[in-house]
């Protein structure tokens, strides 16, 4: 039968005797000190479940098949087990409170507690001022051909939490995973192509709060931006670049964005070494950014580029004009070297197109602009190219001079024909004036009764027409037109065609180039 046991007051009673002098023994009772240190009652949960050497002898004493019941001995295992394993759940929840407490200091957990990082500061109080600063650690690439840079740089953000409020007089540098429990302003680049946050060995975050709520968030951020370029001036071009910060999801009555120190915000240029491009000029500027869902608040960094000519002088302008040069000495070589002077002119035509070609690698092949490098390149191509073709034009006047005295010899033959022609039709014509005048006198006679008029056998010289006479001199005047106008285009000496070029060439190719850079440098 079961062995109800209450016990109150450090005393056990119950309805059995024996259990009761097991529970509590007389003071005056003679115990081994042994027994007695083992006779020490048992208390669990406000029961008493007797010492544990009455328990033993009172499982010995039990009957046979009490002892040997299987069902208490898998309840007595049970409750072992569990107790066991309370008391290791017990002691790894010890030891993780006291990792927590490590990380969070009790300063920290007294700001975190009740705090939602969810809402801004001031949230019914007006928006919240954001400080910003930059500090461009680099420009690493500047690409014409996408019209971007890649920059990292160390932004920084500041504002005030009134929520983070504390004691004392020294800042808390916390680690930059604790940012996650705190509200951040969401700012973001509005031309970023890519960025991201580097993480080695930790992520580049920095999160430091100050006893009156001021929060210092740091991050070191690598982001490619889109820079539209002007390339008409290329390489002589300036390039204006911009770095826009701005708030994705709060608008002006949330958050405002200021520069913490103006212009002096940004920091680093100074120092900042670029492979073809100097720093002349930055600047801040702070505006709103309109929206179709709002204004929202935006700053902007602007920093002006100046490409360094000298690459570009000893890499294109230099190798062309000593190709132009080079065209010129065919001038020097004698018209009949054919060869030489082809080769000369082909050659350099043909190294000036892949210089022209290896210019354009570098640049956006699809451009609604000529660059100032084409226009310079162009003109030295048009004056090789005027080296071949003038070539060309003496050597094909040399070839043609002798017919070219055949054809003023035939004009000097034309004019004593002409002369003889003329002489011919005046003859010609006075005879045939003679002959008029005896043929009106013969009719006259005739009409007053005189002689009957020539005789039969007297024949009448015919009458001279004027209309072929008109004709041949116009002919003649026109011959006479024709051999003038090929005097006219006659060179005397073909070989001062090679002559004037000599000076003609390098005096034109000098005034162009005057007139080239005086407009890109100074226009």
């Amino acid at each position: 039968m079961p062995r109800e046991l209450q016990c109150s007051s450090g005393r056990c009673s119950t309805r059995f005797g024996d259990i009761r002098e097991k529970c509590a023994r007389p003071r005056d009772a003679t115990v081994p000190e042994q027994h007695r240190m083992n006779s020490k009652p048992v208390w669990r949960q406000g029961k008493c479940t007797g010492s544990l050497l009455t328990l033993s002898q009172d499982m010995t004493n039990t009957s046979p098949d009490r002892r040997s019941h299987p069902l208490n001995m898998t309840v007595f295992s049970s409750l072992f087990v569990l107790l066991f394993i309370s008391r290791i759940l017990e002691n790894s929840l010890l030891s993780a409170e006291v990792k927590e407490g490590e990380i969070l200091p009790p300063t920290i957990q007294k700001l975190i507690k009740g705090y939602n990082k969810y809402l801004r500061p001031f949230f019914d109080n007006g928006p919240v001022t954001v400080g910003m600063s930059l500090d461009i650690a680099s420009i690493d690439t500047i690409s014409e051909i996408n019209m971007d840079y890649t920059a990292t740089i160390f932004l920084r953000q500041r504002w005030t939490d009134e929520r983070l409020v504390f004691e004392g007089n020294k800042s808390l540098s916390l680690d930059g995973r604790l940012v996650e429990l705190l509200w951040v302003p969401d700012t973001f680049i509005v031309d970023s192509k890519k960025s991201f946050l580097h993480d080695i060995t930790v992520e580049n975050r920095l999160i430091r709060i100050f006893p009156n709520g001021t929060v210092l968030y740091a991050l070191r951020i690598t982001t490619t931006v889109a820079c539209n370029m002007d390339l008409t001036k290329y390489p002589m071009d300036k390039q204006t670049c911009t770095l826009q910060l701005e708030s994705w999801g709060y608008n002006v009555n949330d958050v405002m964005f200021y520069w913490a120190r103006g212009n002096d915000s940004v920091s680093g240029l100074d120092t900042l070494q670029l492979a073809q491009y100097t720093v002349e000029d930055h600047y801040t500027s702070a505006s709103e950014a309109v929206y179709e869902t709002g204004n929202y608040p935006k700053l902007a960094f602007h920093f002006e580029l100046k490409r360094s000519i000298l690459y570009f002088i000893l890499e294109t302008y230099v190798p062309s004009s000593l190709l132009v040069v080079l065209s010129w000495v065919s001038f020097w070589i004698s018209q009949s070297s054919v060869p030489a002077r082809i080769c000369i002119g082909v050659t350099t035509v043909l190294t000036m197109t892949t210089l022209m070609m290896g210019a354009r690698t570098s640049l956006p092949n699809a451009n609604c602009f000529i660059k100032a490098i084409d226009v310079y390149l162009g003109i030295c191509f048009s004056f090789i190219f005027g080296a071949l073709i003038e070539y060309a034009v003496a050597h094909f006047c040399t070839l043609h001079h002798p017919d070219c005295n055949g054809a003023l010899m035939y004009g000097h033959h034309m004019h004593d024909c002409e002369e003889e022609m003329n002489g011919m039709l005046t003859t010609i014509a006075s005879n045939s004036s003679r002959l008029k005048r005896r043929k009106d006198a013969t009719d006259a006679s005739t009409g007053a009764g005189g002689d009957p008029g020539p005789s039969a056998g007297e024949a009448t010289p015919p009458e001279v027409p004027s209309e072929p006479l008109n004709c041949c001199s116009k002919n003649i005047s026109l011959l006479r037109k024709i051999v003038r106008s090929n005097n006219c285009c006659h060179v005397k000496n073909p070989h001062y065609i090679d002559n004037y070029s000599r000076l003609s060439f390098p005096l034109s190719f000098i005034m162009v180039n005057v007139l080239y850079w005086t407009y890109y440098l100074y226009f």
